[in-house]
């Protein structure tokens, strides 16, 4: 893997002339552009693929889009999200849109094994590649690296450097959907993550575009069936442990548990920040049992660092206050590790 000239920014920063201009350069100069994102995608990744993918057309260029799994539900009503290739459905379409790129783009992970099956192929392409992310610790698979740590969302990245480069008009209606369905859903309707000041201006200028943000927000969030409101329900009276003595509480489902509740991909979005209701809990924790592994993901609240956590225990990384991992033992094996260590973790502060 070879590194030309790496562009990386640490922290929230004002965007240079080298970075935009180097980027700029890069997307005047290929035709064949390759946009891809992480499996299990969540609104940030499906809403950035999608901005960029409206913005790339609008220049002129052959525009492919692909994943490893399957769109959640709740997200395929954003524009052109039935253009995104899907791996596990159709390979050799992806593997094909891959190998015929001259640029890729890589959004919203910040690991090469994010991408699933698609990863022998991206590794086999000879493309430039380019990352542009919000997360810290960059593994390095593309000749390029955009990472702003400080921001929401890759949705608002994207808004920054597209307007660095652009001095025409270029932000339309589908194109601000997209960016707004990323940043709403990153920052947990403006929860967390959204502390800048420059978040909510560049909301106000996707408003501006006419979308309708509370459509919107009810074709995100209101929008799952009775058996995942039911899965909630189950969830919090029989599978929520709360560990008072630490601040902690965690919610664990099993396989069997999500089939009997006819789980789909998103029904549990959400799941691991419900114990923050209750008063003084700082951490949480959602385990869901996978065919060969379970799942883990964090939320934290103050300073406590789960990102660490997850990358000391759980082979994993994320953010600060948000971080998933993994376990490749049995849920229960997994649930006593998970105990033992959030302990001895929160003590050592």
């Amino acid at each position: 893997m070879r590194f030309a000239y790496p562009l990386i920014i640490a922290g929230l920063v004002r965007l240079t002339k080298r970075i935009t201009g180097s980027l700029a350069g890069m997307l005047e100069k290929y035709d064949r552009i390759c946009l891809l994102s992480h499996i299990n995608p969540d609104g940030d990744a499906i809403g950035s693929l999608l901005g960029l993918y409206w913005y790339l057309r609008k220049k002129g260029k052959t525009v492919g889009m692909a994943i490893p799994n399957s769109i959640p539900h709740f997200l395929v009503f954003l524009p052109g999200s039935s253009r995104i290739r899907i791996y596990a459905e159709d390979a050799p379409a992806v593997d094909r849109l891959i190998g015929k790129a001259q640029l890729i783009i890589c959004l919203d992970f910040n690991e090469s094994d994010r991408l699933g099956g698609m990863l022998k192929t991206f590794e086999a392409s000879e493309a430039e590649k380019i990352l542009i992310d919000h997360h810290p610790c960059h593994g390095k698979f593309t000749n390029h690296v955009i990472s702003i740590t400080g921001v929401s969302s890759v949705t608002e990245i994207l808004y920054m450097l597209i307007n660095a480069i652009e001095v025409s008009p270029w932000l339309d209606k589908n194109i601000a959907a997209c960016l707004f369905t990323g940043i709403m859903t990153d920052t947990g309707c403006f929860q967390f993550s959204s502390s800048q000041p420059q978040t909510y201006l560049i909301v106000a200028r996707l408003l501006k575009q006419g979308i309708d943000k509370d459509k919107i927000y009810s074709k995100v969030y209101d929008n799952f069936s009775a058996g995942r409101m039911r899965l909630m329900g189950y969830a919090l009276n029989e599978k929520m442990v709360v560990m008072k003595d630490i601040r902690t509480a965690y919610i664990t489902l099993t396989r069997k548990e999500l089939k009997k509740y006819s789980h789909v991909t998103g029904d549990t979005e959400g799941f691991v920040n419900l114990p923050f209701s209750i008063r003084g809990i700082k951490v949480t924790a959602l385990l869901i049992e996978k065919k060969d592994q379970v799942r883990l993901s964090f939320r934290s609240r103050g300073s406590v660092d789960v990102n660490r956590f997850a990358g000391l225990y759980f082979n994993g990384g994320g953010h600060r206050n948000a971080a998933g991992g993994e376990s490749y033992e049995t849920m229960d094996e997994t649930v006593k590790r998970f105990e033992h260590l959030i302990r001895e973790f929160l003590s050592e502060r």
